[in-house]
This record gives C-alpha cells, structure tokens and sequence, in this order.
C-alpha cells in the first residue's frame, strides 16, 4: 500500500496543473493514467483555445485564472507554449443573437471580463475577408487566446516532474474502497494506493470511474473531430466563432495559431455519443463548407490532417466540482464538456488551495458547479 497526501486519477488538462499546485504546497501527490503518458486523453485532441468568455460566473472566474496562468508561462518559466492573446470573437448576423450576446454582457463585464460589443466594421478589421453580408457585430474579449495543448501539456508535466509529482502511468484503476464515508484505498492493476484526499479528473471516464463507489455522475462523452490547415502567413487575430446551427450542425469555431496554421472545429448534430477516437469521413466536407460561407478567403488552404476526441458532457454544459455528500476526501473535477484544457490551469489552481485551505473564497465555483445542482438549460456560448 503506497500512502500520499493527494491522488490523482487522470493525468489530462486538470489532473496535471491540479498535481503541479499540489506539490508546489507542499503536498506529496501521485498521478494515476491508464495511458502511456500525460495528455493521452482529451487533452491531445483539443484546438488550443483559451477564453473567459462565458455565460456564468464560475466559469468566468475559473477561465481568468487560467489565462493568467498560461500566459505568464513563457515569463516566469522560460517555456513557449505559443500562447497568443489573439482575443475571441463571437460574430452575430441576426437581431436574436445580437440581443442575447448584449444582454449577457451584463453577466460578463459584472463578473469582471474584459468584453465589450464591437461594430461589424470592427469585425471586419480583426477578421479581413469574413462575409459582411448580413453582419451586425459581435463580442469581443481581447484578453482571451490560444496555446498549443501538447507543449501546454507537456510545460505542466516537466514543471509537476520537478515539483515532485509522482506519475504512474499504465495503470488502470480497478476498484476503490470507503468506510465511514471516505475513500480509503485505491487499486490499480498494478498496486493499491491511500491518499488523504482522491481526486476523480478522469475525463471520459469519470462516469466509470464514480461507479467503483456506486456514485451517479451524469458525464457522458461524445464525439467532435478538430483539423488544421498548412501554415499561411497571419491574416486574422481572434478565435472566431459562429453560433448559429443548421440541420447538421451547430457551432463552429476557428483560429490561425502562431505559426500560421488555421486550427478548427464543428460541433456536430446530432451529438454523437461514445468514446470512438476514429476520424469520419463527413467531418470536413460538413465543417469547410460552413468555414468558407463565413470565411470565403480560406478556400485554398490546404488541410493537413484532421482527428477526433470526445467532449465529456454534462446535461447542462458545466463541470461537475466539488465532493459528494458520500466521501468527504473524494474531490470531483469532471465533466468539462470540451473545454478542459481552457479550463484545467485555473481549476487546477484553486482545488490545490481548496485541499490545503478549505472551500472559503471558492463557494462560487462549488455552488454553481455542485454535483448536486438542476442541471436546468445549456451554456449559450457552449
């Protein structure tokens, strides 16, 4: 029996920076992944934003500390993560969308994002060449931008390595053991491991995972594809993302990294449910046909290589934080719906200061994200 202050099961978007914290306090932590390495979940099949451009509170403030984490990166620890505060730009081409971008403003500047309503022409000069027929405007957060996920990854990785996080990698967790309302032993297929608090950050298998302790989360994954395109030379600034949805698809989004690759995804409709990685065949003709409606410039760009993930979903599009009323020291982090790699360093950060400190400061985050909410609605700007 191997004993810890903390465990990790999950070495994706949150379970990494979340152990870098943890250790940084001090506290001896371990990081379980069935994978041969970190970031061999989710987290390798994210584009690469990062924005604190939400429709909740919790959210926002999780996001903010996230962006003040990745883009101080290079600064403070000498690593390049090709991070680049190229802004998100939600474009609206109709008065409903227009009115509920405005309205949630309120929510947004009241939470403390930088954003405000910006004119179509203003549009059109952070993204020359978009199609104006149509164009009302949009929101704009200049702050929010983008990073590469796999040097993200791997920059938290060798900063936890150095912190003194004990990874194990292959190894699958089998079962879990409680008494007197905590989780007292974990085992894997390889060894059995006692922490004084366990954390469930394991994406796409949370669900499974609450099973070993007969918990019902309501995280379900399914399936986006992503692509990118050969490198151009730098013709647009934001991450641009179109809301609108038709009969097979709903949003989209798309940004030019800093090496000049224009990096992309479609959410499909129907969802697709499941765990299965296998790119399709009706993915890029579905997601350029939209791309270049709304972008006609990015017709002869060349498409390098697609793939595909899954967006562990909750019914709602929030995560799920916080620990279950059953076991005091199991802490969940599941459920990101997509966006665990914007999400992952702000999260991260602020569960480590919940375990050493407690939840005072962070009730925001617990209430709106609390296992035990409606889960009523869906994030509009999911």
């Amino acid at each position: 029996m191997k004993t810890c202050d903390v465990l990790i099961i999950g070495a994706g978007s949150v379970g990494v920076p979340l152990a870098l914290y943890c250790a940084e306090r001090g506290l001896s932590t371990v990081i379980l992944d069935k994978n041969p390495s970190w970031g061999r979940g989710q987290n390798r099949a994210a584009i690469g934003g990062i924005r604190a451009t939400h429709s909740d509170p919790a959210k926002i403030k999780i996001c903010q500390e996230s962006i003040r984490i990745v883009s101080s990166i290079q600064e403070e620890k000498g690593m390049d993560i090709e991070w680049r505060a190229g802004g998100y730009l939600f474009a609206a081409y109709d008065e409903t969308r227009e009115q509920a971008f405005r309205e949630l403003l309120v929510t947004q500047k009241s939470a403390g994002l930088n954003i405000d309503w910006i004119s179509a022409g203003r549009v059109v000069e952070l993204c020359p060449g978009i199609n104006q027929e149509g164009l009302l405007g949009g929101t704009y957060s200049p702050e929010d931008g983008y990073a590469s996920p796999l040097m993200t990854a791997t920059a938290f990785h060798k900063l936890a390595m150095d912190a003194g996080v004990d990874f194990r990698f292959g190894e699958t967790v089998t079962a879990m053991k409680a008494s007197a309302g905590r989780v007292i032993s974990v085992r894997t297929d390889k060894d059995e491991y006692t922490a004084g608090t366990v954390v469930n950050a394991a994406g796409a298998d949370a669900t499974e995972l609450g099973n070993l302790l007969d918990l019902d989360l309501p995280v379900h994954p399914d399936c986006h594809e992503g692509g990118v395109t050969e490198p151009v030379a730098r013709f647009m600034e934001p991450m641009l993302v179109d809301i609108r949805s038709d009969d097979q698809s709903s949003n989209y989004y798309f940004y030019q990294a800093v090496t000049g690759q224009v990096v992309f995804c479609i959410t499909p409709k129907p969802q697709i449910w499941g765990k299965d990685t296998d790119s399709t065949s009706s993915f890029l003709p579905l997601v350029t046909r939209r791309m270049t409606n709304l972008y006609p410039r990015l017709k002869n760009l060349k498409v390098r290589r697609t793939w595909r993930g899954t967006y562990p979903m909750t019914p709602d599009g929030l995560p799920i934080v916080g620990y279950p009323k059953e076991y005091s020291n199991m802490l969940l982090a599941v459920g990101m719906c997509g966006q665990g790699f914007m999400i992952g360093p702000g999260l991260g950060k602020i569960l480590a200061d919940v375990i050493v400190n407690g939840v005072a400061g962070h009730e925001e985050v617990f209430e709106e994200l609390s296992l035990y909410r409606k889960f009523e609605g869906m994030e509009l700007l999911k």
